[in-house]
């Protein structure tokens, strides 16, 4: 595993694809890419500013019975309500929660003319406090969540001596669900992600003044072997290899200006990088495990992004930054690269549906630490009040990379990385031995269908299909398809189960090679249980507790 999403791991794989699945989205009270928005149906002719108030009905006391009294009324659903708060635009689309969403996803700002109702039992306890007052006047949140999961596979993690595990002395290869994600590690529970956000979000419901907010963003445990970027604390993983780190995954502002055209949000820092239905954090996916499709593009980017809000329809994005998961820097010019981003979103039928385009990161396209060429298309569709579907693909690719079939190439016998490899970034499977590098593209596309069976209660379908044509990011050349069938269910706002079932399969893997080497049939022994399976059927579930 390493921090960008491809990591040099054995397998091949996919098919064609129907596409469909899940959204599950942690409530008001959790750490939202995507304001969730408010339920009515029309809004009001002047919208007001719209800030979280403290509930009514907290009990009183010292901070810690305030804290359980707003777990029990959250849990009971006696917790005070209010009006609904205002905002500019279609109503929307779905609830959130039970999905992670209400607001269809737009990555790298904040959702512009959408009010911010988030309201943990952390920050309930506080506003009642003697305090209160203070943390209502000036915005500031504090909450996040701990995220455990556990898994049943039919793969391993134990050394097997075969494949990438022939190393001398063996290597611990427990990692055998890969790439399957986050739940590479198989049969195990894990600490996944513990995390803690502080952040204020502008107002951007109001149109007369400027304001401005931040994010400060911390994430523990194992899944910061994928998000952690090159040169943020990055010696945790690619120097020491440590099963689980630390990884300040967000740190930003938000500058809003609403007199240009209907709102201009402009951010800068360390975000999520801006395409994709699923996200790194674990309350933004209507799932537990991740879709390939998502598993192997860009993380995170550091740099300045401008999101523009011309009307109900239409809204465009403009960046630029460093490039995926790479710090500005790090070795600038070689490692890191100045790397721009254009995309446009339009919604129509009130937002019942919603397009969104994204040439994610556009420059040279040249091999480097994650240096991915990234097009994406998303396509959003409210069915009706229960269903709705997610579909996304992607078509990317890096430029001369190093050929791991070239036997020049790769690892020397001292497990030494040779010097045209980047440490940390994979070689490509090219169709000859002679050539040093080659084109290394890929695509992706990926369906959820999601069925809103009440309040506390979604199901999930996801069918996708991956291609990695030279194994640049997985490791092996093959098609890949995974399908999974998931429901969430949640305990109030503050506690969210996703139990799941997914099988997944690599169809013809093989060296890449057109013709195969002297003595071989040109075929590895697959893309799971550390190279040893063609296919790979998992059962797993985690639990997300927010505080």
């Amino acid at each position: 595993m390493n921090s960008q999403k491809s990591s040099a791991w054995p397998g091949v794989a996919a098919t064609i694809l129907t596409i469909v699945l899940l959204p599950c989205w942690a409530p008001s009270l959790q750490a939202q890419a995507t304001p969730a928005a408010p339920p009515q149906q029309n809004a009001p002719a002047t919208p007001t500013a719209s800030q979280p108030t403290a509930p009514q009905n907290v009990a009183q006391g010292n901070f810690f019975k305030r804290l359980a009294a707003a777990y029990k009324q959250d849990w009971k659903g006696t917790a005070a309500g209010g009006p609904a708060p205002a905002f500019r635009g279609d109503p929307a689309p779905v609830n959130g929660p039970p999905f992670p969403f209400s607001t269809w996803p737009i990555g790298g700002t904040v959702t512009i003319g959408y009010p911010w109702t988030q309201s943990g039992p952390l920050m309930q306890a506080l506003w009642s406090g003697d305090h209160g007052d203070w943390w209502r006047k000036n915005g500031i949140q504090i909450y996040g969540w701990l995220n455990f999961g556990g898994n049943f596979s039919t793969s391993h993690n134990v050394s097997n001596g075969q494949a990438l595990c022939g190393a001398t002395p063996p290597l611990n290869c427990k990692y055998g669900n890969f790439p399957e994600t986050y739940d590479e590690v198989p049969n195990s529970i894990q600490p996944d992600q513990q995390v803690i956000y502080i952040e204020r979000q502008p107002d951007t419901v109001q149109t007369d003044h400027f304001d401005w907010g931040f994010r400060i963003a911390n994430l523990w445990g194992l899944d910061y072997r994928f998000t952690t970027a090159n040169g943020i604390f990055s010696q945790q993983l690619l120097g020491k290899n440590k099963e689980y780190g630390d990884d300040p995954v967000m740190v930003y502002a938000d500058l809003y200006f609403p007199h240009v055209a209907q709102g201009l949000d402009v951010r800068i820092g360390r975000y999520i990088s801006l395409p994709d239905i699923e996200a790194q954090l674990a309350p933004n996916n209507y799932t537990y495990s991740h879709s390939l499709l998502y598993s192997f593009d860009c993380y995170t980017q550091t740099g300045i992004n401008t999101t523009t809000k011309l009307n109900d329809h239409w809204t465009v994005q403009v960046g630029v930054s460093a490039g995926c998961d790479i710090a500005p820097w790090k070795d600038p010019g070689k490692l890191a690269k100045l790397t721009l981003n254009a995309c446009v979103q339009y919604m129509w039928r009130q937002s019942r549906d919603d397009i969104y385009f994204c040439a994610n990161s556009i420059n040279s396209g040249k091999y480097a630490y994650n240096n991915l060429s990234a097009y994406y298309f998303t396509w959003y569709h409210k069915i009706n009040t229960a269903w709705h579907t997610s579909t996304e693909s992607w078509y990317q690719y890096e430029r001369d990379t190093p050929n791991l079939n070239n036997p020049n190439v790769g690892l020397s016998g001292s497990n030494v990385p040779d010097p045209i490899l980047i440490f940390g970034a994979n070689g490509a499977r090219c169709n000859n031995t002679t050539e040093t590098s080659c084109f290394a593209p890929e695509w992706a596309m990926v369906n959820y269908l999601e069925d809103q069976l009440n309040a506390h209660n979604y199901i999930s379908i996801r069918n996708e299909v991956f291609d990695d044509i030279r194994g640049q990011r997985t490791g092996t050349k093959g098609w890949y398809s995974e399908h999974l069938f998931g429901w969430g269910h949640w305990v109030g706002t503050t506690i969210l189960f996703r139990p799941e079932v997914r099988w997944e399969h690599i169809y013809n893997p093989n060296l890449g090679l057109t013709a195969p080497l002297p003595g071989t049939k040109n075929e590895l022994p697959g893309a799971y249980d550390n190279g040893l399976r063609h296919s790979q059927l998992t059962l797993a579930s985690d639990i997300i507790w927010f505080f």
